[in-house]
């Protein structure tokens, strides 16, 4: 009977969420033609200063980058001749959000925190960038990483091709088992926690951010994958600011990524970026906590989450979504022979 819970729960969770992943997947493959790796080479390598650091920023924060590709095109950043500001704030900003994670924010957490998530993506890149550009300007010996996945493949294909096969197959892919494993996961957590458990135990003040910051930190969960569970988590009393936190670390670091940060930054710039990171996800958290319009209007989005009923229009979309999954899994060569 639990199991049986666990899948009906997923299925409306599902219909949440598919329309808003489809077409996000949509836009982030048409981004990935128009605004393709040697357009951020050209922009961000071998300049320095605080122009670089801003157009890390901007260039992250909607960036359809799979995890094989952000860590590779930091490390050519590197190899020509961006700063480690500019790295770092690239680092920063492109994991918090895409736009994937922005069409599903706005599909469950309502059009402000969709709107606010890309702003604190954006600033957090820019003030990790500043004083990492402050602090750490040595240069470092230039290292070699090669991403062999999908997302570096060349341009011989036809643009609509790149296109659906980056929005259908390459995206899909790179997320699919963290998207899969979140959405359980806030399946369970609205099942099985009890509603009052963050409020009993944690309140809504530091310590729920704190304890945000110890789960969120080691463990990887992409930006599309986080928010059903931090809507899972609002579901059971933790404030809007505690879900921002995790909204923030918990795409933007894991184990490995804190590992690579260190070869490609160096100990100093990679501690200089976590440091940045947890104190303005702790900044923002408390500040959207007392945003008091913020939270009207996201527990007005939460009624009408709860108040929706599957229709047959949504259920249309969970079914193309899950077949893109069934594709991504078990025949991921279909479209590259």
């Amino acid at each position: 009977m639990l199991v049986l819970d666990i899948l009906l729960e997923t299925w409306l969770l599902l219909n949440q969420i598919s329309i808003y992943l489809i077409f996000g997947f949509l836009i982030a493959g048409i981004l990935s033609v128009y605004v393709p790796k040697n357009f951020i080479e050209k922009n961000l390598g071998k300049k320095s200063g605080f122009l670089s650091v801003f157009k890390a920023s901007i260039l992250g924060v909607p960036l359809p980058l799979c995890s094989c590709s952000v860590i590779p095109v930091a490390a050519s950043l590197k190899q020509h001749g961006a700063s480690k500001g500019a790295i770092s704030s690239f680092l920063l900003s492109t994991p918090q959000t895409g736009v994937d994670s922005i069409m599903v924010t706005y599909g469950l957490l309502g059009p402000i925190v969709a709107l606010i998530r890309p702003i604190i993506a954006l600033i957090t890149g820019l003030v990790g960038g500043i004083f990492v550009q402050f602090f750490d300007q040595k240069i470092e010996d230039s290292i070699q990483e090669t991403c062999r996945d999908h997302c570096c493949g060349t341009n011989e294909r036809s643009i609509l091709w790149r296109i659906f096969n980056y929005s259908f197959v390459v995206l899909p892919k790179d997320i699919a088992k963290p998207l899969i494993y979140g959405i359980l996961i806030a399946s369970c957590i609205n099942l099985l926690l009890p509603d009052t458990i963050f409020m009993d135990y944690m309140g809504d003040g530091i310590l729920s951010m704190l304890f945000m910051i110890l789960i969120g930190t080691p463990i990887y969960v992409c930006a599309t994958a986080s928010i059903p569970i931090a809507l899972a988590m609002m579901s059971k009393g933790a404030t809007l600011g505690a879900v921002m936190v995790f909204l923030m670390v918990g795409p933007a670091t894991n184990i490995t990524s804190i590992s690579t940060m260190f070869k490609i930054l160096g100990k100093k710039s990679t501690i200089l970026t976590l440091f940045i990171l947890v104190f303005l996800s702790l900044f923002f958290g408390s500040l959207v906590n007392n945003l008091t319009f913020i939270n009207a209007n996201l527990a007005l989005q939460s009624v009408h989450s709860h108040s929706h009923h599957t229709s047959n229009f949504h259920s249309f979309f969970s079914v193309i979504f899950i077949g893109i999954l069934i594709n991504t899994v078990f025949i991921p060569k279909f479209f590259n022979k």
